[in-house]
Protein backbone atom coordinates (compact mmCIF):
# COMPACT_ATOMS: atom_id res chain seq x y z
CA UNK A 1 0.00 0.00 0.00
CA UNK A 2 2.82 2.40 0.91
CA UNK A 3 4.64 1.66 -2.36
CA UNK A 4 1.45 2.36 -4.31
CA UNK A 5 1.03 5.73 -2.56
CA UNK A 6 4.68 6.61 -3.16
CA UNK A 7 4.27 5.69 -6.82
CA UNK A 8 1.22 7.96 -7.14
CA UNK A 9 2.93 11.02 -5.70
CA UNK A 10 6.32 10.52 -7.41
CA UNK A 11 7.69 9.65 -10.84
CA UNK A 12 10.18 6.85 -11.33
CA UNK A 13 12.93 8.30 -13.52
CA UNK A 14 15.71 6.79 -15.63
CA UNK A 15 18.68 8.95 -16.60
CA UNK A 16 21.24 8.36 -19.31
CA UNK A 17 23.84 10.69 -17.80
CA UNK A 18 26.10 10.92 -20.81
CA UNK A 19 29.24 12.90 -21.52
CA UNK A 20 27.59 14.66 -24.47
CA UNK A 21 23.86 14.50 -23.69
CA UNK A 22 21.58 13.71 -20.77
CA UNK A 23 18.38 11.87 -21.64
CA UNK A 24 15.59 11.44 -19.11
CA UNK A 25 12.93 8.73 -19.28
CA UNK A 26 9.86 8.87 -17.03
CA UNK A 27 7.85 5.72 -16.38
CA UNK A 28 4.56 5.82 -18.24
CA UNK A 29 5.64 8.78 -20.42
CA UNK A 30 8.80 7.60 -22.18
CA UNK A 31 11.69 9.92 -23.07
CA UNK A 32 10.66 13.46 -22.16
CA UNK A 33 13.99 15.30 -21.99
CA UNK A 34 17.09 15.20 -24.18
CA UNK A 35 19.56 18.03 -23.56
CA UNK A 36 23.33 18.57 -23.81
CA UNK A 37 25.29 17.75 -20.64
CA UNK A 38 26.54 21.32 -20.43
CA UNK A 39 26.45 23.98 -17.75
CA UNK A 40 27.26 27.67 -18.04
CA UNK A 41 28.96 29.19 -15.00
CA UNK A 42 29.40 32.88 -14.21
CA UNK A 43 31.82 34.46 -11.77
CA UNK A 44 30.02 35.65 -8.64
CA UNK A 45 29.73 39.38 -8.10
CA UNK A 46 32.13 39.25 -5.16
CA UNK A 47 34.71 37.64 -7.44
CA UNK A 48 34.82 34.42 -5.44
CA UNK A 49 33.18 31.23 -6.63
CA UNK A 50 30.89 30.64 -9.57
CA UNK A 51 27.16 30.25 -10.01
CA UNK A 52 25.12 28.28 -12.54
CA UNK A 53 23.35 30.54 -15.05
CA UNK A 54 22.29 28.06 -17.74
CA UNK A 55 21.98 24.30 -18.27
CA UNK A 56 21.43 22.06 -21.29
CA UNK A 57 20.37 23.63 -24.61
CA UNK A 58 20.66 27.15 -23.24
CA UNK A 59 24.24 26.52 -22.12
CA UNK A 60 25.20 24.93 -25.46
CA UNK A 61 24.11 28.03 -27.38
CA UNK A 62 26.75 29.96 -25.39
CA UNK A 63 29.59 27.55 -26.26
CA UNK A 64 32.54 29.41 -27.78
CA UNK A 65 30.75 32.76 -27.56
CA UNK A 66 31.05 33.73 -23.89
CA UNK A 67 32.75 36.79 -22.35
CA UNK A 68 35.61 36.26 -19.91
CA UNK A 69 33.50 36.00 -16.76
CA UNK A 70 31.36 33.15 -18.14
CA UNK A 71 32.47 29.64 -19.05
CA UNK A 72 30.59 26.65 -20.46
CA UNK A 73 31.73 23.27 -19.14
CA UNK A 74 30.82 19.61 -19.37
CA UNK A 75 30.68 18.29 -15.79
CA UNK A 76 30.86 14.70 -17.12
CA UNK A 77 34.03 13.30 -18.69
CA UNK A 78 34.36 9.82 -20.19
CA UNK A 79 31.00 8.89 -18.70
CA UNK A 80 31.93 9.73 -15.09
CA UNK A 81 31.74 12.85 -12.95
CA UNK A 82 34.50 15.40 -13.46
CA UNK A 83 32.87 18.10 -11.30
CA UNK A 84 30.64 16.78 -8.51
CA UNK A 85 29.02 20.07 -7.48
CA UNK A 86 28.13 21.12 -11.02
CA UNK A 87 26.83 17.62 -11.88
CA UNK A 88 24.57 17.74 -8.83
CA UNK A 89 23.21 21.10 -9.97
CA UNK A 90 22.66 19.78 -13.50
CA UNK A 91 20.74 16.70 -12.28
CA UNK A 92 18.71 18.86 -9.93
CA UNK A 93 17.81 21.18 -12.83
CA UNK A 94 16.66 18.28 -15.01
CA UNK A 95 14.61 16.70 -12.20
CA UNK A 96 12.98 20.06 -11.48
CA UNK A 97 12.23 20.54 -15.18
CA UNK A 98 10.43 17.20 -15.57
CA UNK A 99 8.53 17.77 -12.30
CA UNK A 100 7.41 21.31 -13.16
CA UNK A 101 3.83 20.16 -13.71
CA UNK A 102 3.78 17.49 -10.98
CA UNK A 103 1.17 17.14 -8.30
CA UNK A 104 1.33 19.20 -5.15
CA UNK A 105 3.06 17.31 -2.33
CA UNK A 106 5.06 15.21 -4.81
CA UNK A 107 7.57 12.78 -3.34
CA UNK A 108 11.22 12.57 -4.56
CA UNK A 109 11.60 10.05 -7.39
CA UNK A 110 13.35 6.71 -7.63
CA UNK A 111 16.09 6.94 -10.24
CA UNK A 112 18.03 4.43 -12.33
CA UNK A 113 21.25 5.84 -13.82
CA UNK A 114 23.58 4.13 -16.28
CA UNK A 115 27.35 3.96 -15.67
CA UNK A 116 30.26 2.90 -17.90
CA UNK A 117 31.34 -0.73 -17.50
CA UNK A 118 34.87 0.40 -16.75
CA UNK A 119 33.96 2.88 -14.01
CA UNK A 120 35.35 2.29 -10.51
CA UNK A 121 33.32 1.86 -7.33
CA UNK A 122 34.42 5.36 -6.29
CA UNK A 123 33.13 6.83 -9.56
CA UNK A 124 29.86 4.93 -9.23
CA UNK A 125 29.45 6.12 -5.65
CA UNK A 126 29.98 9.71 -6.83
CA UNK A 127 27.21 9.39 -9.44
CA UNK A 128 24.86 7.85 -6.87
CA UNK A 129 25.65 10.53 -4.27
CA UNK A 130 25.12 13.31 -6.83
CA UNK A 131 21.65 11.96 -7.67
CA UNK A 132 20.73 11.59 -3.99
CA UNK A 133 21.96 15.12 -3.27
CA UNK A 134 19.87 16.35 -6.20
CA UNK A 135 16.73 15.02 -4.51
CA UNK A 136 16.31 11.35 -5.46
CA UNK A 137 14.55 9.03 -2.99
CA UNK A 138 16.39 5.92 -4.16
CA UNK A 139 19.15 5.45 -6.76
CA UNK A 140 20.12 2.29 -8.63
CA UNK A 141 22.91 1.93 -11.18
CA UNK A 142 23.06 -0.18 -14.33
CA UNK A 143 25.92 -0.68 -16.79
CA UNK A 144 25.50 1.17 -20.08
CA UNK A 145 26.05 -1.97 -22.14
CA UNK A 146 23.22 -3.75 -20.33
CA UNK A 147 20.90 -0.74 -20.59
CA UNK A 148 21.70 -0.40 -24.31
CA UNK A 149 20.90 -4.08 -24.90
CA UNK A 150 17.58 -3.80 -23.08
CA UNK A 151 16.70 -0.59 -24.93
CA UNK A 152 17.58 -2.21 -28.27
CA UNK A 153 15.09 -4.98 -27.44
CA UNK A 154 17.71 -7.73 -27.38
CA UNK A 155 16.74 -10.98 -25.57
CA UNK A 156 18.94 -10.28 -22.53
CA UNK A 157 17.28 -12.95 -20.36
CA UNK A 158 17.86 -15.68 -22.95
CA UNK A 159 20.67 -18.25 -22.53
CA UNK A 160 21.71 -17.34 -26.09
CA UNK A 161 24.32 -14.60 -26.33
CA UNK A 162 23.65 -11.08 -27.56
CA UNK A 163 26.39 -8.56 -28.27
CA UNK A 164 25.96 -4.81 -28.06
CA UNK A 165 28.38 -1.98 -28.84
CA UNK A 166 27.26 1.38 -27.46
CA UNK A 167 29.27 4.30 -28.89
CA UNK A 168 28.50 7.40 -26.87
CA UNK A 169 30.25 10.72 -26.46
CA UNK A 170 32.93 9.75 -23.95
CA UNK A 171 33.13 5.96 -24.06
CA UNK A 172 32.52 2.96 -26.28
CA UNK A 173 30.91 0.14 -24.31
CA UNK A 174 31.18 -3.44 -25.52
CA UNK A 175 29.08 -6.11 -23.84
CA UNK A 176 28.12 -9.75 -24.34
CA UNK A 177 24.89 -10.57 -22.52
CA UNK A 178 23.38 -13.90 -21.52
CA UNK A 179 20.86 -14.96 -18.83
CA UNK A 180 20.26 -11.40 -17.67
CA UNK A 181 23.89 -10.52 -17.00
CA UNK A 182 27.05 -9.32 -18.68
CA UNK A 183 29.30 -12.26 -19.55
CA UNK A 184 31.84 -9.82 -20.95
CA UNK A 185 31.99 -6.06 -20.53
CA UNK A 186 34.61 -3.51 -21.44
CA UNK A 187 34.75 0.24 -21.83
CA UNK A 188 37.27 2.29 -23.81
CA UNK A 189 37.61 6.05 -23.76
CA UNK A 190 37.41 6.35 -27.53
CA UNK A 191 34.05 7.51 -28.85
CA UNK A 192 32.22 10.46 -30.40
CA UNK A 193 34.18 13.17 -28.57
CA UNK A 194 37.48 11.65 -29.69
CA UNK A 195 36.24 11.67 -33.29
CA UNK A 196 35.41 15.38 -32.96
CA UNK A 197 38.88 16.09 -31.52
CA UNK A 198 40.60 14.22 -34.35
CA UNK A 199 38.60 16.15 -36.96
CA UNK A 200 39.53 19.48 -35.34
CA UNK A 201 43.20 18.53 -35.02
CA UNK A 202 43.39 17.29 -38.61
CA UNK A 203 41.86 20.47 -40.05
CA UNK A 204 44.27 22.58 -38.01
CA UNK A 205 47.40 20.62 -38.95
CA UNK A 206 46.64 20.10 -42.64
CA UNK A 207 44.69 23.23 -43.54
CA UNK A 208 45.80 25.73 -40.87
CA UNK A 209 42.18 26.37 -39.87
CA UNK A 210 40.91 26.68 -36.29
CA UNK A 211 37.36 25.47 -35.65
CA UNK A 212 35.21 25.01 -32.55
CA UNK A 213 33.65 21.91 -31.01
CA UNK A 214 30.25 22.59 -32.56
CA UNK A 215 31.76 22.84 -36.05
CA UNK A 216 33.69 19.57 -35.58
CA UNK A 217 30.49 17.80 -34.58
CA UNK A 218 28.64 19.23 -37.59
CA UNK A 219 31.40 18.07 -39.96
CA UNK A 220 31.15 14.56 -38.49
CA UNK A 221 27.40 14.50 -39.07
CA UNK A 222 27.52 15.95 -42.56
CA UNK A 223 30.41 14.12 -44.25
CA UNK A 224 31.88 11.74 -41.64
CA UNK A 225 32.56 8.25 -43.00
CA UNK A 226 34.07 4.99 -41.68
CA UNK A 227 34.12 3.08 -44.97
CA UNK A 228 34.91 4.06 -48.56
CA UNK A 229 31.48 2.89 -49.75
CA UNK A 230 29.89 5.53 -47.51
CA UNK A 231 31.78 8.64 -48.64
CA UNK A 232 29.29 11.42 -49.38
CA UNK A 233 31.27 14.26 -50.97
CA UNK A 234 32.56 17.66 -49.86
CA UNK A 235 31.77 20.35 -47.32
CA UNK A 236 32.77 24.01 -47.03
CA UNK A 237 34.15 24.88 -43.59
CA UNK A 238 34.71 28.31 -42.12
CA UNK A 239 36.90 29.24 -39.20
CA UNK A 240 39.96 31.29 -38.24
CA UNK A 241 43.33 31.06 -39.95
CA UNK A 242 45.78 29.53 -37.45
CA UNK A 243 48.66 31.72 -38.66
CA UNK A 244 47.17 35.04 -39.79
CA UNK A 245 44.23 35.14 -37.40
CA UNK A 246 41.81 36.11 -40.18
CA UNK A 247 38.54 34.40 -41.18
CA UNK A 248 39.20 31.58 -43.64
CA UNK A 249 37.20 29.10 -45.73
CA UNK A 250 38.27 25.64 -46.95
CA UNK A 251 36.69 22.60 -48.59
CA UNK A 252 37.24 19.02 -47.36
CA UNK A 253 35.74 15.67 -48.34
CA UNK A 254 34.67 12.40 -46.75
CA UNK A 255 37.67 10.46 -48.02
CA UNK A 256 40.12 12.83 -46.34
CA UNK A 257 38.23 12.63 -43.04
CA UNK A 258 38.04 8.84 -43.20
CA UNK A 259 41.82 8.61 -43.48
CA UNK A 260 42.24 10.98 -40.53
CA UNK A 261 39.87 8.87 -38.41
CA UNK A 262 41.45 5.50 -39.29
CA UNK A 263 43.43 5.04 -36.04
CA UNK A 264 40.44 5.99 -33.88
CA UNK A 265 38.11 3.62 -35.73
CA UNK A 266 40.72 0.86 -35.51
CA UNK A 267 40.71 1.21 -31.71
CA UNK A 268 36.93 0.69 -31.64
CA UNK A 269 37.22 -2.36 -33.88
CA UNK A 270 40.03 -3.75 -31.70
CA UNK A 271 37.81 -3.47 -28.61
CA UNK A 272 35.14 -5.50 -30.43
CA UNK A 273 37.67 -8.13 -31.55
CA UNK A 274 38.98 -8.43 -27.98
CA UNK A 275 35.44 -9.07 -26.77
CA UNK A 276 34.93 -11.80 -29.38
CA UNK A 277 38.24 -13.44 -28.47
CA UNK A 278 37.34 -13.48 -24.76
CA UNK A 279 33.75 -14.71 -25.15
CA UNK A 280 33.23 -18.38 -24.15
CA UNK A 281 33.03 -20.71 -27.21
CA UNK A 282 29.41 -21.72 -26.58
CA UNK A 283 28.31 -18.10 -26.66
CA UNK A 284 30.51 -17.27 -29.65
CA UNK A 285 28.48 -19.76 -31.66
CA UNK A 286 25.29 -17.82 -30.83
CA UNK A 287 26.81 -14.59 -32.18
CA UNK A 288 27.05 -16.13 -35.65
CA UNK A 289 23.25 -16.05 -35.72
CA UNK A 290 22.59 -12.96 -33.60
CA UNK A 291 25.44 -10.73 -34.81
CA UNK A 292 26.39 -7.38 -33.25
CA UNK A 293 23.98 -4.54 -32.42
CA UNK A 294 25.23 -0.94 -32.51
CA UNK A 295 23.67 1.75 -30.30
CA UNK A 296 24.58 5.31 -29.29
CA UNK A 297 25.23 8.36 -31.42
CA UNK A 298 28.41 6.85 -32.85
CA UNK A 299 26.33 4.11 -34.50
CA UNK A 300 25.10 6.78 -36.93
CA UNK A 301 28.58 7.34 -38.40
CA UNK A 302 28.22 6.34 -42.03
CA UNK A 303 29.76 3.00 -42.93
CA UNK A 304 30.71 1.98 -39.38
CA UNK A 305 28.49 -1.10 -39.57
CA UNK A 306 30.13 -2.09 -42.87
CA UNK A 307 33.62 -1.63 -41.39
CA UNK A 308 32.84 -3.81 -38.35
CA UNK A 309 31.23 -6.44 -40.57
CA UNK A 310 34.38 -6.64 -42.70
CA UNK A 311 36.67 -6.89 -39.67
CA UNK A 312 34.66 -9.49 -37.70
CA UNK A 313 32.72 -11.43 -40.32
CA UNK A 314 29.54 -11.02 -38.23
CA UNK A 315 26.27 -9.37 -39.18
CA UNK A 316 26.04 -5.86 -37.78
CA UNK A 317 22.69 -4.23 -37.00
CA UNK A 318 22.03 -0.61 -36.08
CA UNK A 319 19.33 -0.43 -33.40
CA UNK A 320 16.14 1.54 -33.91
CA UNK A 321 16.59 5.01 -32.37
CA UNK A 322 20.20 4.28 -31.32
CA UNK A 323 20.53 7.59 -29.47
CA UNK A 324 17.71 6.63 -27.09
CA UNK A 325 18.55 2.96 -26.47
CA UNK A 326 20.43 3.48 -23.19
CA UNK A 327 17.74 5.78 -21.76
CA UNK A 328 14.97 3.39 -22.79
CA UNK A 329 16.89 0.47 -21.30
CA UNK A 330 17.28 2.35 -18.02
CA UNK A 331 13.56 3.08 -18.09
CA UNK A 332 12.66 -0.58 -18.59
CA UNK A 333 15.08 -1.46 -15.77
CA UNK A 334 12.89 0.59 -13.43
CA UNK A 335 10.57 -2.42 -13.45
CA UNK A 336 13.46 -4.70 -12.49
CA UNK A 337 14.46 -2.96 -9.27
CA UNK A 338 12.47 -5.35 -7.08
CA UNK A 339 13.52 -8.59 -8.78
CA UNK A 340 16.54 -10.16 -10.48
CA UNK A 341 15.60 -10.17 -14.16
CA UNK A 342 18.75 -8.14 -14.82
CA UNK A 343 21.64 -7.34 -12.53
CA UNK A 344 21.70 -3.82 -11.14
CA UNK A 345 24.74 -2.48 -9.31
CA UNK A 346 23.73 -2.06 -5.72
CA UNK A 347 26.16 0.23 -3.89
CA UNK A 348 25.44 0.58 -0.23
Amino acid sequence: MLKRLLGYFSSDVAIDLGTANTIVYVRGKGVILDEPSMVALALSRDGYGKRVIAVGHEAKTMLGKTPGQIEVIRPMKDGVIADFTVTEQMIKYFIKKINSSKKLFSIPPRIVICVPCGSTQVERRAIKDAALAAGARQVELIEEAMAAAIGADLPVASPKASMVVDIGGGTTEVGVISLGGLVYANSIKVAGDRVDEIISAHIRSKHGLLIGDSTSEEIKKQIGSAHKTSDVGEMVIRGRDAYQGLPKEITINSSELREALKDTLDQMVLAIRNALETTPPELSADLIDNGITLTGGGALLRGLDTLINEETGLQVHIADEPLLCVAKGCGIALDYISDNRVYLNRIK
